[in-house]
């Protein structure tokens, strides 16, 4: 029966079910030979979904679908406010990162609602790319996003595979009410700028069940975030969760409400991270909680960087004017590469205001670790190790 019902979806471009309207990109000229561009065939299926208002799915069946040029999925004008993207193969981007390493990202969704990204595999193909910036030679693009909701609201993104994406895999702007479940992020932790799930501007969204071995950040949180909930991440390798840069702009929204609960770093070059531009900002972070984490030869397990100045360039001997504060560490355990586990290097013009440390044990080659803070302030609760120096 599933068999009969496969082959009615590849002899009839649109079908309807109880579930509404399905849409086979293969029906509008999709090839899955993993060589034939499908980019105006994903066009064609979402233009005819987006045509009606009854609830509609985009169908991508098994096989190497090849997307050779940015494709933007618009809601503008778009009157279905319930369109699923199922993808059961794979998309796959060209191997010459030259074709979209300009493009700010690949598969783009903007002004949509309702959308529904599930299963498959992106395959970003940006090996090459990362060896070109690796070169140091330059004239290198910056790389494409291979996922990005922008300006959206009410989306899912469940079950996805991201692979090796030129620069970030999934990220997401200026959106509202946003789960993304089961989503599991691919790349080489040698790969440069490769942040797993970047998001910024947008509020009520959670990250739950990821698993993300990256080059870069597991997980971004920019500027104007809130009402974030993170659970059950596993991170890499790669820089942990980091919220920040922070500061960047002299004028930008803050961070705030954000839990990070329940994650396991693995080998990474930080654990939990709150990071801004050593140079004036009207920026805040506020009201964030990380608890249930464990450590696992983690570098920087907790650090808070506010002395951020890549390169010496465009900072050197200002301050970070990013006010922290209501931060809280609870239940973390596990083990540091480096002797100081718990680093504080706030802002001496905003120093870090009411951080609480509960329940934490860091160790470092099985002895315990050390604390480090400048212009820190807050306090403790059940048993620290290190010794807190707030």
């Amino acid at each position: 029966m599933a068999l009969a019902l496969l082959f009615i979806i590849f002899l009839f471009p649109t079908l309807s079910s109880a579930a509404g309207n399905i849409y086979n990109v293969v029906s509008f000229g999709a090839r899955s030979d993993g060589r034939t561009d499908s980019s105006a065939a994903l066009l064609k299926a979402w233009n005819a979904a987006c045509a009606t208002a009854a609830k509609s799915t985009i169908y991508i069946p098994a096989g190497r679908f090849f997307v050779g040029r940015p494709v933007v999925f618009s809601g503008n004008y778009c009157k279905c406010r319930g369109i699923t993207v199922r993808l059961v193969g794979s998309l796959v981007a060209p191997s010459d990162y030259r074709a979209i390493g300009n493009s700010v990202i690949w598969l783009s969704f903007e002004f949509v609602s309702g959308v529904t990204f599930s299963g498959g595999t992106l395959d970003g193909q940006g090996a090459g790319l990362w060896a070109c910036k690796r070169s140091g030679k330059g004239g290198c693009p910056g790389g494409a996003t291979s996922l990005g909701f922008t300006n959206s609201k009410n989306i899912v993104i469940n079950g996805v595979t991201s692979l090796n994406s030129q620069s970030y895999h999934i990220v997401i702007n200026g959106c509202d009410n946003v789960k993304i479940q089961g989503v599991r992020v691919t790349a080489s932790g040698a790969s440069p700028n490769t942040d797993g799930i970047h998001v910024q501007l947008s509020t009520g969204v959670t990250i739950y069940k990821a698993n993300i071995a990256t080059g870069d950040d597991c997980i971004s949180i920019g500027a104007g975030t809130s009402n974030l909930w993170i659970e059950n991440i596993s991170c890499g390798p790669g820089h942990g969760i980091s919220i920040g840069s922070l500061g960047k702009d002299s004028n930008e929204p803050g961070v705030h409400n954000v839990t990070v609960t329940t994650a396991t770093f693995t080998g990474t070059e930080n654990g939990v991270r709150i990071k801004s531009w050593g140079r004036p900002s009207n920026g805040f972070v506020q009201r964030v909680l990380f608890q249930h984490i464990t450590m696992i030869n983690v570098q920087n397990p907790i650090i808070i960087d506010q002395n951020y100045c890549p390169d010496n360039n465009g900072c050197p001997g200002q301050v970070s004017g990013v006010r922290i504060s209501d931060v809280t560490y609870q239940d973390i355990h596990g083990s540091s590469a480096t002797q100081v586990a718990v680093k504080f290097d706030c802002s001496s013009r905003y120093p870090c205001s009411k951080i609480r440390l509960q329940d934490v044990k860091l160790t470092y080659n099985n002895q315990p670790a050390t604390s480090s803070c400048n212009h820190a302030g807050g306090s403790t609760y059940g048993l620290v190790v290190p010794r807190s120096c707030l």
